[in-house]
């Protein structure tokens, strides 16, 4: 008999509500919730495909244990004994440094990655984080947090209001958002356009998001931050500065449009390749819109000046008085979020706390980059001791770090590995122990991370949809265990972990005078909280601690765990609404706009203005049917337009004597790699393009579909030594390669492998 179930999807950024049909404790089908109260019916693919997603056969279900140089099926018990006895050897023989964690984009996605990883690296004491932030956003973060002094308060563009979107190096239609969480993102795009709106796009792809806008501009890549500068310096020069109800809450305004004077769009014409007179238009139009928002993803962090050009989408908002304004850019309000303080200084943010090892990398919100990893742990050089153990929790490093070759090589040589993950793919073949959490249907869902950048303030929780399979273990216990073992207590009851974070979070709720539990007794209030488990209590906690909370019954109609089980398709919270100064964490309490970090690194983007690179360069390519490399096991979400292939411009094709369909041999810096060309002007002349997250042909993983149609690893033609020097992200865009046809007898060699 079939029943249904509510799921919120953890596939993407958009967390779109979901039905599923249920048969036999198998997920059958799933549908859009049209009740959800965010994303109000809308299912894209990947949702669709939630069940094949779920019951993917290649799925591990039980822990994997290396013996004699092979991994076999292992107890629980057995497998959590290996990584005690791992980690621990190294940790105390050589320091909580050599003891690296790696934490992967899908924790994000998960309350236990949520919950668990920032206990695991306390308990360790490493200052050896890696994660999926510095090949991605972490240039957001850092402008964030030289900005407003916090490096989570991130304004999002306010889609259902806005008059003027400009999007720079973002194509929701494909990826339906990133750090601005919108369920059905092309469906308020497309309402914007219908009420009159206006959508610019700036992409040297003709991506599907493109396509919709009303202007499209086909930059130079790698250079945004360059036409942001100049947009800011067309505000400055013809008097069109309008911060309005911002101005009290600005410091620097004289100081930035000094720094910015060399900046003309006459300057900045050239390297960008869009015309002075566009630069200037796209200015004015943001000035004149009644309400405007830029918002810019991931082409513009993974580039030489990802900080900057983030720094930049955030001036612009600021000096068109759109910042934190109805139809502009507003900061969320989760309802998660720690108890309100008082507005006022803050203690800032800073960078460079502690360095890598090797090439002496700042850190940057307490991470070290994700390109470093590989010489953190197989070169000796450097102060302090290399990477000896790595703990790897829902992370495929080989292929979304640049230099896969480097990093598969080292991550050989460790002296341990645990990795959480569901599959053997290319990272954790290399681990001693594996421990496979189970599928989706069977575990909670909060979205404590993207709640914090969603358009709309809600609160939405899911219980498991199906009960655990026997032999599965939830994967909070997991990680709960996985703290334990690591930190020197193991054997001790996994919801001690829960029981201690409860303990110190209200003990420091009740010290705080801003806190609606001031004074109270701590072992009270954790005795009110209810939840079938730690982790629901520890949510529960947070929703009464959180802006919307009951405060432990000082709001008697405010938030609880209760109340949010009462309501199943979710509470909506309202829409954004204008919160400064209280978001505001810097020194002075102020929006700072110029930072000491951002002034110093200017003169690195002055010196791009005469830049003219010559030759092709690479960029990526997103697809509605994946996300990373996660994905590609499922054969209902790959083929069709889900395709490993080289985009090219026709002109360079012909240049090249490339021909649509034939293989191409790609070199870069850090490697080559042989792919199928595909022509099409949807790309630049100049400018090719490879997705993300293939690569699937190593040895000794177990995804059988992926593997019969592995595409090839774009982040090998990376050798890692490009990064964004404020924030330690990748550079991934932009980067020259060269492009040739393969001699008829290599073609013919890998027609005959293929």
């Amino acid at each position: 008999m079939t029943r249904t179930a509510l799921r919120i999807c953890p596939l993407c950024e958009a967390t779109c509500g979901l039905t599923l049909a249920i048969d036999d404790g198998r997920v059958t089908g799933a549908r859009g919730d049209r009740d959800d109260v965010f994303s109000k019916g809308f299912i894209c693919p990947k949702g669709a495909a939630f069940g094949a997603v779920d019951s993917d056969p290649d799925r591990l279900r039980t822990p994997l244990v290396r013996v004699g140089g092979e991994l076999r099926e292992a107890t629980w018990e057995e497998a959590f004994d290996a990584v005690a006895t791992g980690i621990r050897a190294v940790a105390d023989r050589h320091g909580p440094h050599a003891v690296g964690v790696v934490l992967g984009n899908p924790n994000v996605h998960t309350m236990a990655g949520a919950l668990y990883p920032p206990v695991l690296i306390a308990g360790l004491g490493t200052r050896s984080l890696f994660t999926a932030s510095t090949v991605d956003q972490m240039p957001k973060h850092v402008s964030s947090g030289l900005l407003f002094g916090d490096a989570n308060a991130i304004p999002v563009p306010d889609l259902d209001r806005t008059d003027h979107l400009l999007l720079i190096g973002a194509n929701p239609l494909e990826s339906n958002g990133s750090l601005c969480t919108a369920p059905d993102f092309p469906g308020r795009l497309k309402a914007l356009k219908a009420r009159g709106g206006t959508l610019t796009v700036v992409d040297p792809r003709r991506t599907r998001t493109a396509r919709l806008a009303d202007r499209h501009l086909a930059i130079r890549p790698g250079t945004d931050a360059l036409l942001l500068a100049a947009m800011a310096h067309v505000l400055f020069d013809e008097g069109l500065v309008a911060p309005g109800d911002l101005s009290p809450h600005l410091e620097g305004l004289d100081e930035l449009a000094a720094a910015l004077g060399d900046f003309t769009p006459e300057a900045a014409a050239g390297a960008c390749d869009v015309d002075a007179a566009t630069i200037r238009a796209l200015a004015r139009e943001l000035a004149a819109a009644p309400t405007a928002a830029v918002y810019a993803r991931i082409g513009s962090c993974t580039v030489p000046h990802g900080t900057l050009a983030s720094w930049l989408v955030d001036v612009l908002n600021v000096l068109t008085g759109n910042l934190d304004r109805p139809g502009g850019a507003l900061f969320p309000r989760a309802a998660t979020d720690r108890t309100p303080r008082p507005a006022g200084p803050g203690r800032g943010f800073a960078l460079g706390r502690w360095h890598s090892r090797v090439r002496r990398h700042p850190e940057a919100k307490g991470e070290l980059p994700l390109s470093a990893l590989a010489e953190e742990i197989d070169t000796a050089t450097g102060e302090g001791e290399p990477i000896r153990a790595v703990i790897a929790v829902a992370a495929n490093p080989v292929l979304s770090a640049p230099d896969g070759d480097r990093l598969d090589k080292a991550l050989g040589s460790l002296d341990f590995m645990v990795s959480v993950d569901p599959y053997l793919n290319e990272t954790s073949r290399h681990a001693h122990v594996v421990l496979p959490p189970p599928p989706p249907s069977q575990s909670p869902h909060h979205d404590f991370a993207f709640n914090t950048l969603a358009v709309r303030n809600q609160v939405r929780y899911s219980r498991p949809a199906v009960p655990l399979e026997p032999g599965r273990m939830a994967e909070t216990e997991i990680l709960a265990r996985l703290v334990l073992a690591a930190t020197g207590m193991h054997g001790a009851d996994p919801a001690a972990v829960d029981a201690m974070v409860i303990d110190q979070t209200l003990g420091k709720a009740v010290e705080e005078p801003h806190s609606p539990v001031h004074g109270r007794d701590p072992k009270e209030l954790a005795g009110l909280l209810t939840g079938a488990d730690g982790p629901e209590r520890r949510l529960d906690m947070m929703l009464r601690l959180g802006p919307y909370g009951d405060g432990f019954g000082a709001e008697p109609d405010g938030l609880t765990l209760e109340k949010l089980l009462a309501h199943p398709h979710g509470i909506d919270l309202g829409p954004l609404r204008p919160r400064l100064p209280q978001p505001l964490k810097t020194r002075s309490g102020k929006v700072e706009l110029l930072p000491g970090p951002i002034a110093a690194d200017l003169p690195r983007l002055r010196a791009a203005l005469a830049e003219r690179p010559g030759g092709l360069v690479l960029v990526g390519r997103r697809h509605l049917r994946s996300n990373n490399s996660w994905m590609h096991n499922v054969p209902a979400l790959t083929g069709g337009s889900n395709r490993c292939t080289l985009h090219l411009h026709p002109e360079d094709a012909e240049r090249l004597g490339v021909r649509d369909g034939e293989p191409v041999q790609v070199k870069g810096a850090g490697g080559e790699v042989t792919v199928p060309a595909e022509v099409t002007d949807a790309v630049r002349r100049g400018v090719v393009s490879l997705p993300h997250g293939w690569g699937h042909d190593r040895p000794g993983t177990r995804q059988r579909h992926a593997a019969a149609d592995p595409g090839v690893n774009v982040n090998q033609l990376l050798d890692g030594s490009i990064l964004d020097p404020l924030s330690g992200n990748a550079v991934l865009n932009g980067i020259p390669v060269e492009v040739a046809p393969l001699t008829a007898p290599a073609a013919d060699e890998l027609q005959a492998l293929t």
